[in-house]
């Protein structure tokens, strides 16, 4: 490539580079900071991987890519490290992912059973099974590397270019294990989220109009309208039900796609090159597609941190700390808002939280009020509980 296109290539990862360090960061802190959202365990973990990827992997990816470090050379043990972090990092970080969308798919569908079985016993032994099965995988990379005191640039300490003799069926456990299963277990639980949150959607929203009015029918009619407006508007029941349905869609296919965008090109690369015979050097191919599986360890904690509604409040809340500004509507959503135009963006952000963090915001108005009361109605969807 041209020096302009090096050049950009490096800004970019830069970017992405302290981006992911910045965003890790902030998620984290927010979370061991606020005792209420301490129960985001696998989501701060998540960070803890994303973040530990961005002061090893990404660096030293920047090392690899480019024709000015082609001077630095790497010992065998060295690249072997290299590579163990790198397939490490990458494997944590994706179980991590399919964790979260189990624990999510739990707390909506299986509310009663997550609150009693989501233990920190049990997410502690979630945590130890990804670093387990990662470290298992990894060693699974390295056999029969060679020994010796041997040498090896920079830019072939890579996962394509690991001289391990069982590389072919590393590479095809390691897309199983890491991308294919995952994928299926993403897919799965967020189309049956959405199915239960569209369920919700269509079922629950009508009823305040179908209820308030016939039990006050002694009330003035200036009474009924308030109700009635307050709770939600009809003339705009049928758009806001179909903006809710395009906003469920937009959010599975952003959540599902980001995972397939970032992963599936770095591991149709690798499957391909191990498997097929006669192939060339990766190149800038795979330098390509690294740097876009990289990409992952930005986006995650916009996509798994941010994303939710309460670790932006408190985000809302330490900006209004620092700018001494009031609360207003930075924190604390309307009732239209929460329950219609966050239709179903809502049960994302509710995830893999207790019932306390409901009762999160500053005041108890009777905006508040009227949202925690939400806690009680069932989610047209759910499987029954059984008593014990």
């Amino acid at each position: 490539p041209s020096i302009a296109q090096e050049v950009v290539g490096l800004f970019c990862m830069v970017l992405l580079t302290l981006i992911a360090l910045v965003a890790n960061t902030g998620v984290m802190v927010i979370i061991l900071k606020t005792p209420l959202l301490r129960k985001f365990i696998f989501v701060c973990h998540l960070c803890v991987v994303d973040l530990l990827s961005a002061i090893f992997l990404m660096p030293l990816g920047i090392i690899s890519s480019f024709s000015c470090f082609n001077r630095v050379i790497y010992s065998i043990a060295e690249c072997q490290a290299l590579i163990f972090l790198n397939i490490c990092f990458i494997s944590a970080s994706i179980l991590t992912i399919s964790i979260i969308s189990v624990e999510r798919y739990y707390y909506i569908v299986h509310p009663m059973r997550y609150e009693v079985k989501m233990t920190i016993r049990l997410a502690v032994a979630g945590v130890i099974f990804i670093w387990v099965k990662s470290v298992l995988i990894t060693v699974l990379a390295l056999v029969d590397w060679p020994q010796g005191n041997g040498a090896t640039s920079a830019s072939r300490c890579t996962v394509y270019w690991s001289p391990g003799a069982h590389k072919e069926v590393f590479v095809i456990i390691f897309s199983i294990v890491c991308f294919v299963l995952p994928t299926i277990i993403i897919f799965a639980v967020y189309c049956s989220i959405y199915r239960v949150a569209r369920m919700a959607s269509l079922q629950h929203v009508p009823a305040p109009a179908q209820t308030v009015v016939p039990r006050h029918r002694s009330d003035s009619i200036d009474s009924q309208l308030a109700i009635t407006t307050r709770n939600l508007p009809l003339p705009s029941l049928i758009p806001e039900r179909f903006l809710g349905s395009n906003k469920a869609i937009c959010t599975l296919v952003l959540i599902v796609g980001q995972f397939l965008c970032c992963w599936l090109p770095f591991f149709a690369f690798h499957l391909h090159s191990s498997v097929a015979t006669g192939t060339v050097s990766g190149g800038h191919g795979e330098m390509v597609v690294t740097w876009i599986a990289y990409s992952s360890f930005a986006i995650n904690p916009f996509f798994y941190g941010l994303l939710n509604r309460q670790i932006r409040e408190e985000l809302a809340r330490l900006r209004r700390s620092c700018l001494n500004r009031p609360l207003g509507q930075e924190i604390c959503l309307s009732v239209s808002e929460a329950s219609v135009q966050e239709n179903f963006l809502q049960f994302f952000q509710r995830a893999t939280c207790t019932l306390e963090t409901h009762t999160s915001c500053i005041s108890p108005s009777p905006r508040n009020r009227l949202d925690q009361t939400k806690v009680g109605f069932p989610i047209p969807g759910q499987v029954p509980e059984e008593s014990s």
